[in-house]
């Protein structure tokens, strides 16, 4: 499978990186509007084709998918665009910069019958198949309980902070503390309490949220970017807890009794970057005729938008472009 790298920035490298090292797919070409920088990027990273513009790229029959690696502000129209191309697309997290536009990209791909999956690689991750099982053995008992955490500081990256670039905290990592509590409890969500403290640009520098879920059960989250934090996913249980270290690329997996004395930890298997594990998922599903993935049903890319959307109502937070 030969993937087109639509953007040329830093996590474009990683996905190069990444390719490089999979005998199932290739690193195949890369688009920047700026010729000089594809060709750059070409040379630093093994990839065999540059183009100056996406659209030439996305006219080159022999890119089976394209990886969407532009900011969130723009993941709607460069995502449309491969879809008008009749390309298969993995676009980058957060999917768009909104519900809205999420909505508007998942029906332009329906009616073109063109397959879209969101690259949120903790989907697709072995450690989740890891952490259901742990939870589906009975072995922490009934759990009633999550919290999740992830911040890094991030205030060195100017597009953190642009709300015209869909900056802040929360599309950029606080997602991945709503799709741990949604890969962990579901998502039926019955309220939603949150309160953000703001950057100076106006964009969330870091966010507290509580998830209160029909059963009872509860998630507490808190992320940001102006601290790094421990990082750490933990599922509370009647017969004991786990920790998930990393949440956003988990390495180990610790399972404790109720009297906090460790009983075991699981290590993950050994991976090239983490994100392989989207590329394989992508070409499954282009094997099997399919136009989303199972790991991140499209359902499931719209509920994760529409609860950033409510959270980001409640804090006051509009985009200039929305």
């Amino acid at each position: 499978m030969n993937v087109g790298i639509l953007g040329a920035g830093r996590i474009a490298v990683t996905m190069a990186r990444t390719l490089n090292g999979m005998k199932e797919a290739e690193c195949y070409a890369v688009a920047s509007r700026n010729l000089e920088k594809a060709q750059k990027f070409a040379v630093d990273n093994h990839v065999e084709k540059a183009y100056g513009s996406y659209e030439e790229m996305l006219l080159d029959e022999n890119v089976d998918l394209v990886y969407v690696a532009t900011p969130h502000s723009h993941h709607l129209e460069h995502a449309k665009l491969c879809i008008s191309y009749g390309k298969p697309v993995l676009c980058e997290k957060s999917f768009t910069a909104n519900a809205a536009q999420a909505r508007e990209l998942l029906d332009y791909a329906a009616e073109k019958k063109v397959f879209i999956t969101e690259a949120i690689w903790t989907r697709y991750m072995p450690s989740r198949k890891m952490i259901d099982d742990i939870i589906a053995s009975g072995e922490l008992g009934e759990i009633k309980m999550l919290t999740a955490n992830l911040g890094y500081e991030l205030t060195d990256k100017d597009r953190m902070l642009r709300p015209d670039l869909a900056g802040g905290a929360l599309l950029d990592v606080g997602v991945y503390t709503l799709n741990f509590a949604s890969m962990v409890l579901g998502d039926d969500v019955v309220k939603m309490t949150s309160e953000c403290v703001k950057t100076d640009t106006g964009v969330d520098g870091q966010d507290a949220i509580i998830l209160t879920y029909r059963d009872g059960k509860l998630a507490v989250l808190h992320t940001g970017m102006w601290a790094d934090t421990e990082q750490y996913g933990i599922v509370y249980g009647t017969k004991g807890y786990l920790i998930a270290c990393n949440i956003n690329n988990i390495d180990v997996i610790r399972i404790y009794a109720p009297d906090r004395s460790l009983i075991r930890e699981v290590k993950v298997p050994e991976q090239i970057t983490g994100y392989e594990y989207e590329v394989l998922a992508c070409k499954r599903a282009l094997a099997a005729g399919e136009l989303e993935c199972g790991e991140m049903p499209h359902a499931e890319t719209m509920r994760i938008m529409e609860w950033m959307d409510a959270l980001r109502k409640e804090w006051g937070i509009v985009y200039p472009f929305e």
